[in-house]
């Protein structure tokens, strides 16, 4: 659990014991999203990030580490990718939450909050400029804190991404 994280809220519930504790695989960040938030001013999703960034303005970039801009070749401005990344401040213990804007408690799987065990986000994002020596990728807006580790970029691809309604019946 992270240190600066409040106390649980009326109706959450606790693993009772630190899923980051133990390891069965490993991460290699590959860069940083750049934001103009942080905690306290952060959107709760990347809808209304779009929305304060009309409004107010502000960069969003992700910045990839040494090595990894290459992995950018094929990518222009214009395209939808999806941005995997750590929220790496949030808790990880809580397996029930109690959302404010839910009425009742709810399963951590069943909410898009960002605590959770693998505190993994996802957000499909417009990319807005593109460096591909220096490794910078401009995103049109995202919903995470500044520094926040970028774990991968995948393209959207709207004959692949976009989910089938299933057939009634």
């Amino acid at each position: 659990m992270a240190d600066d994280q409040p106390d649980i809220r009326p109706g959450e519930t606790t693993l009772g014991f630190d899923p980051g504790a133990h390891t069965d695989a490993t991460l290699r960040f590959i860069g940083r999203i750049h934001t103009p938030w942080q905690r306290g001013d952060c959107p709760k999703n990347v809808t209304s990030a779009r929305e304060r960034a009309a409004a107010e303005g502000g960069q969003f970039t992700v910045k990839l580490d040494e090595g990894f801009a290459p992995g950018l070749i094929g990518l222009e401005p214009g395209r939808g990718i999806f941005l995997i990344y750590w929220m790496h401040r949030a808790r990880r213990d809580l397996i029930t939450q109690a959302p404010r804007h839910a009425q009742y408690a709810r399963g951590t799987f069943s909410l898009r909050s960002p605590n959770r065990p693998n505190p993994l986000a996802m957000s499909a994002v417009t990319i807005t400029s593109l460096d591909p020596e220096t490794g910078e990728i401009g995103i049109d807006a995202i919903d995470c804190f500044d520094g926040t580790p970028l774990v991968d970029i995948k393209p959207w691809t709207a004959g692949v991404d976009t989910p089938v309604p299933l057939a009634e019946g």
